[in-house]
C-alpha cells in the first residue's frame, strides 16, 4: 500500500507565479495638493472568473463597486509531458555532508556534522497551465498593466520552487502561450464597467516521489581479512563469527567497559573484575581512568543521544542504550538501556537470590514469612528430607509439614501451602531468562549454570560508542 505523502510541490510552484505578479502598480491622476501621479498597487488572488469570484471582488454585495484593478490566476490544465519524459527506472544517488550543529549555541561550526545518503527517484514531466485574469475598469489601467507584464516574457521568465541544492527539479520556466484582449465570460450588468484580458502560462515542472535519506555511520569494526587462519576462503563463508571469514576487532587502546546496574566505568586492559560471572554482582574496581578522555578523541557526547552498543558475551544480541556522563563522577557514564534490546524473559521473575542454608521464611532471619507467590532462585542444596538432617529441607517445609528438597539452581515457589520445585536445573536445557526483582539484574540459564545476561565486563572489541 502507497504510504501518504504531501510536499506541496505543484502548490509552491503556484506561489512563485503569484509572485512574479505581486508588485505591480498603476497610476491614477494627479494628486491636489502636490501634483504627483498616485500608484496603486494591484494585488493578485487565486480565483478563476466565476460567480463566486465576482461576488467576492463586489464585497458579497451588489450595490458595492467592484474593487480594481485586480489580478486572478487559476490552473486551467495539468497535462503529462511524454515528450519529457526520462528512464522512470533510473535512482541517483547523492552523498550529502552537513557541518556540525551545537544544539547549545545554535550555531554551525567548522567541524564535520552528518552524513547522508540520498536516493533519489526519477520525477514525473508535467505542463501546468496557469490561466491569469486582469481586472480592470478601464481601458488605460489594462495598458498600463499589459506593458510591465509582457516585456518580462522575451520569450520566457524562470521561476524557482526551492532553494534546496539537492532538489532537481526545483527550476522552471514560464511560457506565454497567448493573450486575451478582453473577456466577459463572468456575469455582468449592463452597468459594470469591468473589462478582464486573459493571460495564458505554460509551465514544464516535475513532481517528484519520496527521496530515500540513509544516515551514515562510523566505522565500528574492521574486517581484516575474509579469509581463514588457512587462506581458505570457502569454509570461512560458513564461520558463524562472521559471514566472510575471520574478523578481528580493535578498539582504541584496549578499553574495557564495566556495566553495572545503570552505570558504565571504562577500565585499562589489565583492570582485574571479580565476580564476573555467576549470580554475584561484579564490583567496580578502583580506576582514575574519565570517560572524557574517550569521548572526547572522536566527538561530543550528547546526552540522552549518543549510545554505546554491548556485544552480549552470552548470545548474538547487542545490548543498546544512551548515555550521559555522572554528574557527580566522570568516572561513570548513566546507561538508559534500550528495554527493546533486552532479551525477554521466559520465567516469571524471582523475589530474591538466597542460599537456603543461610536463610529461611520464618524461621531464619532474613526472608519474610512464607506468602503465596513468593519465588526464590537458590544457590546452594536444602539437604535431604531425613528428620536426622540438619533441618535445612525442615526449614522450607508448609503449612502441612512438608520439606523442600531442592538442588543448587533451583528455582522453588511457595502455592499457599507448600514450597514447590518449578524450575528443576538438573532437568533443564534450553536457555532461560529470569530477573530478580530484589536487584532488578536479568539473568541467563545456559550450559548448566545462571549469569548475568548482559550485565558485566565487556572487554575491547566486544562494546563500541555511537556519538
Amino acid at each position: 500500500m502507497q504510504q501518504f505523502f504531501y510536499d506541496e510541490q505543484i502548490r509552491r510552484f503556484l506561489l512563485q507565479f503569484t509572485r512574479v505578479f505581486s508588485n505591480f502598480q498603476v497610476e491614477y491622476g494627479r494628486d491636489e495638493n502636490t501634483n504627483q501621479k498616485t500608484l496603486y498597487r494591484v494585488p493578485v488572488r487565486y480565483g478563476d472568473a466565476t460567480r463566486q469570484a465576482q461576488t467576492i471582488i463586489q464585497q458579497n454585495s451588489a450595490n458595492s463597486l467592484p474593487s480594481t484593478p485586480l489580478m486572478t490566476f487559476h490552473v486551467t490544465n495539468l497535462n503529462y509531458a511524454r515528450d519529457r519524459i526520462q528512464d522512470p527506472t533510473f535512482v541517483q544517488k547523492q552523498n550529502v555532508r552537513q557541518r556540525f550543529w551545537d544544539t547549545e549555541s545554535e550555531t554551525y561550526e567548522t567541524t564535520q556534522g552528518n552524513a547522508f545518503t540520498i536516493e533519489k527517484l526519477m520525477p514525473v514531466p508535467f505542463d501546468l497551465e496557469v490561466n491569469l485574469d486582469i481586472w480592470t475598469s478601464n481601458t488605460n489601467q489594462k495598458l498600463q498593466l499589459l506593458e510591465q507584464l509582457l516585456t518580462l516574457f522575451n520569450p520566457s521568465l524562470e521561476i524557482q520552487s526551492t532553494e534546496n541544492f539537492i532538489d532537481w527539479t526545483s527550476l522552471s520556466v514560464m511560457y506565454l502561450e497567448q493573450v486575451t484582449w478582453s473577456s466577459r465570460s463572468i456575469p455582468m450588468g449592463t452597468d459594470d464597467p469591468i473589462d478582464i484580458a486573459t493571460l495564458r502560462f505554460v509551465m514544464p515542472i516535475y513532481i517528484s516521489p519520496p527521496a530515500k535519506v540513509k544516515k551514515l555511520g562510523v566505522v565500528e569494526k574492521i574486517v581484516a581479512s575474509v579469509f581463514d587462519g588457512n587462506g581458505d576462503m570457502a569454509d570461512a563463508i560458513f564461520n558463524s563469527d562472521l559471514l566472510l571469514g575471520t574478523r578481528q576487532l580493535f578498539t582504541p587502546f584496549n578499553y574495557q567497559t564495566l556495566l553495572i546496574g545503570n552505570k558504565l566505568q571504562v577500565l585499562e586492559t589489565k583492570a582485574v573484575v571479580t565476580n564476573n560471572s555467576g549470580v554475584k554482582v561484579p564490583t567496580a574496581p578502583p580506576s582514575n581512568l574519565l570517560w572524557h578522555t574517550v569521548v572526547d578523541l572522536y566527538g561530543a557526547l550528547r546526552a540522552g543521544i549518543s549510545q554505546i552498543r554491548l556485544d552480549n558475551p552470552y548470545d548474538t544480541t547487542v545490548i543498546v542504550g544512551t548515555v550521559s556522563y555522572d554528574p557527580t563522577d566522570d568516572r561513570f557514564l548513566l546507561f538508559t538501556v534500550d528495554t527493546d534490546t533486552i532479551p525477554a524473559n521466559t520465567l516469571d521473575p524471582v523475589n530474591a537470590i538466597v542460599n537456603p542454608q543461610a536463610k529461611g521464611p520464618g524461621t531464619i532471619a532474613g526472608l519474610p514469612a512464607s506468602a503465596t507467590g513468593q519465588r526464590y532462585l537458590f544457590v546452594n542444596d536444602t539437604g535431604s528430607s531425613s528428620t536426622t538432617d540438619p533441618g535445612f529441607a525442615q526449614a522450607w517445609r508448609g503449612t502441612d509439614g512438608t520439606p523442600l528438597v531442592a538442588k543448587t539452581n533451583d528455582i522453588v515457589a511457595y502455592d499457599g501451602v507448600r514450597w514447590n520445585v518449578v524450575f528443576n536445573a538438573s532437568n533443564e536445557s534450553n536457555v532461560q531468562y529470569v530477573s530478580n526483582l530484589t536487584t532488578s539484574v536479568q539473568y541467563r540459564w545456559a550450559a548448566g549454570e545462571w549469569l548475568k545476561s548482559y550485565e558485566g565486563l565487556y572487554t575491547e572489541g566486544n562494546w563500541s560508542l555511537v556519538l
